[in-house]
């Protein structure tokens, strides 16, 4: 069997793991894990990652979890572009050091206002105070900022003239925001040609395939009770 990934593309580092393969010509079987129907809980898919998370990925009779693991992996065993996780030293720090910050920081902030503009409404009848969805929306800002400030400043890319893995993995995040209706790029004409230019070099195309699900998900029917329960108690802390 080759390579296996195991991906939800309402997932946003499933959709960087996803576009990266996919422009990067990396041949692969998708396994589809319906996260929003408890898939990650099945016997068959704890064998692969018992953290019952995706993405996750099957090469032969090797596993390997967590979306930056397995896409630095991707790059090292296909030896795909030095763009895309450079060689050089300190151009490779500058990728891993995005990669550090955006785990408790953008990624924090993008799912949450995704779940309690969007996901909790619709999926789990769940209205959050008014008070909680503005501070979470400030917090977002906050992290656009440092975005652009930080990271962004006036490179091309994040981490330099050309696109890398931390692009790909924060416009994910981004999308999620964009997906309920979040004017993220609006006020930010920085960022919103920032997002031209990654679309443009993994391909309009792509883009939009990997993003089909996600910008559809204010269609999804509301949860039957049971998985509403469950799915409650697991997303708790994004609603708060």
């Amino acid at each position: 069997m080759g390579l296996e990934l195991y991906l939800d593309l309402l997932s946003q580092p499933c959709r960087a793991v996803y576009i990266f393969a996919k422009k990067n010509a990396i041949p692969f079987e998708l396994r589809t894990v319906e996260l929003l129907k408890g898939q990650q809980h099945s016997d068959a898919f704890v064998q692969v990652n018992p953290l019952r998370k995706v993405p996750a990925l099957k090469d032969g009779d090797f596993t390997l979890a967590e979306s930056v693991a397995i896409l630095l992996y991707l790059s090292r065993k296909y030896k795909t572009p030095d763009h895309w996780y450079p060689q050089d030293l300190q151009a490779r720090a500058r990728v891993d050091e995005y990669l550090a910050w955006q785990h408790t920081a953008l990624r924090s902030s993008c799912s949450q206002a995704m779940w309690q503009k969007l996901l909790g409404p619709v999926l789990l009848g769940v209205q959050v105070p008014p008070e909680t969805l503005a501070s979470t929306l400030a917090e977002l800002d906050r992290n656009l900022q440092l975005l652009e400030d930080k990271f962004l400043k006036d490179q091309a890319f994040l981490t330099g003239p050309h696109i890398s893995v931390a692009d790909l993995v924060a416009i994910t995040e981004l999308m999620h925001p964009v997906s309920t209706g979040c004017q993220v790029f609006k006020s930010r004409p920085k960022l919103a040609v920032w997002r031209q230019r990654v679309e443009a070099a993994v391909g309009e195309d792509l883009f939009q395939e990997a993003h089909a699900a996600l910008m559809k998900a204010k269609d999804l029917p509301p949860l039957d009770l049971a998985m509403r329960e469950k799915l409650k108690a697991a997303v708790q802390v994004l609603l708060q």
